[in-house]
C-alpha cells in the first residue's frame, strides 16, 4: 500500500456538495482508501482574486493506484463533477492535487511530487499540519514548519468552518 495526501479545493456552490461527492467518490474506488480527513477550512482565492472563497480540506489515503494511475483517478473525478480549467486559479467545482505520495519524488510536465507551490501555500499547509503532524513534507520540514515560515497575514486567512 502506498501513502499518499491529496487536496481537495472548491469554490462553486454549492460547495458542501462537491467536496462531499469527491470524498464519496474517492472511497468508493476499490483501490483507495481514505485514512484521514482534517477539518473543512474557508479561505480566500490566491492569484486570481475575483471569484468566491474556498473551501479547503485535506485527506490522507492508502492507495494501490501507482502515481500516475492516482493522478488520472483523481482527474476522472474532477472531470465528473464539472471541473473546468478555462482560467489559471479561476473558480472551480473541485480541485484535487496531490500534494505528496510516499516520500517520492517526481518532477516532469506531468505530476511534480511534492506539490511544487505547497510550502507557499497556507490553506494546503494548516489542514495538511492538522493531519500530517510528525510528516517531512517538503524541504526536510514538517508542514507546521512550513506553515511557521509563511507570513501571519497568509495564515490568518484560513479559517476552520
Amino acid at each position: 500500500m502506498n501513502k499518499s495526501y491529496i487536496a481537495l479545493g472548491t469554490n462553486i456552490e454549492p460547495r458542501d456538495f462537491y467536496l462531499s461527492e469527491a470524498l464519496n467518490l474517492l472511497e468508493a474506488h476499490e483501490a483507495i482508501a481514505i485514512q484521514k480527513r482534517s477539518s473543512i477550512y474557508e479561505t480566500a482565492p490566491v492569484g486570481y482574486v475575483e471569484q468566491d472563497d474556498f473551501l479547503n480540506m485535506v485527506i490522507e489515503i492508502q492507495t494501490l493506484l501507482e502515481p500516475y494511475d492516482l493522478l488520472e483517478t483523481i482527474q476522472g473525478i474532477e472531470q465528473k463533477l464539472g471541473r473546468t480549467r478555462d482560467v489559471r486559479f479561476g473558480p472551480r467545482t473541485i480541485d484535487l492535487d496531490i500534494l505528496l505520495y510516499n516520500q517520492e519524488s517526481s518532477t516532469d510536465e506531468q505530476l511534480t511530487i511534492p506539490h511544487p507551490r505547497m510550502h507557499e501555500r497556507a490553506f494546503v499547509l494548516v489542514p495538511l499540519a492538522e493531519i500530517a503532524e510528525e510528516e517531512i513534507v517538503q524541504f526536510g520540514k514538517t508542514a507546521q514548519e512550513l506553515l511557521e515560515e509563511l507570513p501571519q497575514r497568509d495564515v490568518e486567512t484560513v479559517k476552520k468552518r
